[in-house]
């Protein structure tokens, strides 16, 4: 890794410093807020990544990809149950700013909405997914009643209690209210809802920094009387989100009021005097964190990624845009630390997010928090549920999302182009109990099955090893109904999964696993029907592997040992684990592009392995890195009969590296169990380079 530049290495320092301070949480926030308002231009440039090839290299090297394309880990629409009672609330942001208005039209354009920053983002780096399309919903217009009808339903099909609406109030004049209208009007809709008011000034910036003001706050004690007798009718409404029957409203930042204290005491009185009776204050943690009771508020929401700083990863890009400036977080060190965070002694309903990427709206310089992925975001929200809430009354779990729809933002649940709905679907599995870690006495085979009489062998293989087999084919359309033949006539069950011929055994492997580790498979055993026609020996090749990981004495003893130790996450045929820089001309800048997007480590090239022949006994949840990155089938060449250096070669030579980052153990089949090997013997099946 680079070491910092000096503007890095001071703004480090000093940032420790500030942090060493003896104040409280709420006076250091109220400290960087100032500072970065006043100071923010001076901070220093985050770290630049490695410098982008020439055009021309590129062209040859990274073929343009459609950004609507389908990746690996796509989730189509499907019903599924929804745990009963739900053990939380959770509770999305939205932002009503999908239609055109007279304020827009006038400061952007006319017919200007987000989706017009959405589309117009472009890639910055290798693996920078952008930009993010919609799918089911498509590029919806919010002053359509049927949209929001429509988004009620797809929310609380897949577990969303409620949306929070932020609201545009500038001292009586609303933006973007008609969406809000309209569903209040609509009583059709069943979904619970609250307002966010965002009290901040309406700047060119999109940040909640101060810049070009377009409308501004002028806030005041009549000011606060307005804006609550105007939201009344909402806090009225029967499908007002309620906290111990007091309908809830939210402030986005409360220390942009003169005296928020008083004004939650006026917005109180006036409820009490009009009606209403008593409300549920709380204040959203995007810029401080106070004591909701020292303000006068009855909670506090978290607002994730807002107040955290996870490790940068901006050196580590390969940039397709060499003036990009922006700066790259690490998405998964947000996680892990927010769901291993203690409440506070405060009522503070905790925050999730599913990602954040502002380029869209910061174009070659937007915040990005990288390696957001639905099964890390399952994880942090199901660890929020039922363990961070676990000691929280039934009634009082609220979990808020950030964001339903914050396409320009990267912050989004609704289903997209790329992954379909796996948010949404994450989102319901967060919701049911925590899966027990299944017993490995049922592995799963996965063959692909290019060469039918070979998948023939593979069967009496899998039948000679005496185990109770779950067996998975993959094969070519074409070959689809010879390998159901065979599977037939052997008289065994097998699901076979049909793929166009395209990154060899690789690409359909990575769609079977990502499918397998949903549905709760844990270990698996991956086989291919090899030949390498290109060599002589290719069949003692692929007997040679079929053996050391196969045979009767074998596969029963690896099976009981990953059962018994839970930290084993790959066991490989010996003598096929080869050190990586054996073959690591043609492989090596695939492979280092390929870690960075994963958020792999780089490699001790002179040191780590991987295996030789791409067959091997895996527990799937070593291989979450690589599942997790998701990547687009098209990334992978045409088949032109290559024996090196194309992206199945780069991925094959990655699945030791992201077992051992996701902290599993990696062994060989006679070292598991025991057995003699020949280490100094000569790889017979590959020549060095």
């Amino acid at each position: 890794m680079p070491f910092p530049s000096l503007p890095q290495a001071l703004h480090q320092l000093l940032r420790q410093a500030f942090r060493a301070l003896p104040i409280s949480d709420a006076r250091r926030d109220r400290w960087r807020n100032h500072l970065l308002d006043r100071f923010g231009g001076m901070l220093p440039r985050p770290p630049r990544g490695h410098a982008p090839e020439t055009e021309a290299a590129l062209r040859v090297t990274r073929p343009l990809h459609r950004a609507d394309e389908p990746a690996i880990g796509h989730v189509p629409y499907r019903k599924a149950d929804l745990p009963t009672p739900l053990p939380a609330t959770l509770v999305a942001f939205y932002l009503p700013q999908f239609h055109a208005f007279a304020e827009n039209d006038a400061w952007w354009g006319k017919g200007f909405t987000e989706w017009r920053n959405v589309t117009r983002a472009l890639p910055q780096f290798e693996g920078h997914a952008q930009p993010r399309l919609p799918a089911d919903l498509g590029f919806y217009d919010l002053r359509n009643p049927q949209v929001m009808r429509d988004q009620a339903r797809l929310a609380a099909e897949y577990g969303i209690g409620a949306f929070c609406f932020y609201y545009y109030w500038f001292s009586g004049r609303t933006l973007m209210e008609d969406p809000l209208r309209q569903w209040l009007a609509d009583d059709g809709i069943e979904l619970p809802f609250c307002l966010c008011w965002a009290n901040e000034n309406w700047t060119r910036r999109w940040d909640g920094r101060e810049g070009e003001v377009l409308i501004g706050q002028q806030h005041s004690a009549d000011d606060d009387l307005a804006f609550i007798a105007h939201v009344a009718p909402y806090l009225r409404d029967r499908r007002a989100l309620k906290v111990d029957g007091r309908p809830m409203l939210l402030v986005y930042r409360p220390h942009l009021l003169p005296d928020p204290r008083a004004t939650a005491q006026r917005w109180r009185q006036w409820c009490r005097d009009n009606g209403l009776g008593e409300i549920h204050l709380a204040y959203v943690q995007g810029f401080e964190r106070p004591d909701p009771r020292d303000i006068g508020f009855d909670a506090a929401v978290e607002f994730p990624p807002n107040m955290s700083n996870p490790r940068s990863l901006a050196a580590d890009q390969w940039l397709l845009n060499p003036d990009f400036a922006g700066d790259v977080r690490d998405w998964r060190e947000l996680a892990r630390e927010a769901a291993a965070r203690p409440l506070p002694a405060y009522t503070l309903y905790p925050g999730v997010n599913p990602g954040w990427d502002n380029e869209p709206r910061r174009p070659g310089r937007g915040r990005i928090f990288l390696h957001a992925s639905p099964r890390g975001y399952r994880d942090w929200l199901r660890a929020t549920v039922h363990g961070r809430l676990a000691a929280v009354p039934a009634d009082r779990r609220l979990v808020f999302v950030n964001a339903w729809n914050e396409w320009a933002e990267g912050a989004v649940l609704e289903p997209d182009a790329r992954l379909g709905h796996a948010w949404l679907d994450a989102t319901r599995q967060a919701l049911a109990p925590p899966p027990v870690r299944p017993a490995a006495a049922r592995p799963c085979a996965v063959i692909h099955a290019w060469y039918p009489d070979v998948f023939d062998e593979l069967l009496q293989a899998l039948h000679a090893s005496g185990l109770p087999w779950r067996i998975v084919a993959t094969t070519p359309p074409e070959r689809k109904d010879e390998i159901e033949r065979i599977a037939q006539a052997r008289g065994m069950e097998v699901e076979v999964h049909a793929f166009a011929n395209h990154g060899r055994d690789i690409l359909p492997f990575l769609h079977v696993a990502g499918r397998l580790l949903d549905e709760g498979e844990d270990l698996v055993l991956k086989l291919h029907t090899k030949r390498s026609t290109h060599r002589q020996d290719g069949e003692q090749w692929r007997n040679e592997l079929i053996g050391r990981l196969l045979a009767p004495d074998r596969a029963a003893a690896i099976v009981q040992a990953f059962d018994a130790q839970p930290d084993l996450g790959l066991v490989a045929p010996e003598g096929h684990v080869q050190p990586l820089h054996f073959y690591w001309g043609a492989n090596e800048r695939n492979v280092r592009v390929l870690l960075s997007r994963l958020g792999v480590a780089q490699p001790n090239v002179e040191r780590d392995t991987f295996i030789a022949g791409s067959m091997f006994w895996v527990r799937l949840s070593a291989l979450r890195p690589l599942l997790d990155g998701h990547l687009q089938p098209s990334q992978f060449e045409a088949e032109a009969g290559q024996v090196d250096g194309t992206l199945a070669h780069a991925v094959e030579r990655v699945f030791t590296l992201a077992a051992r980052d996701a902290g599993f153990r990696q062994t060989t089949a006679a070292g598991l169990l025991g057995l003699p090997v020949d280490t100094a013997a000569p790889y017979a099946y590959a020549q060095r380079h």
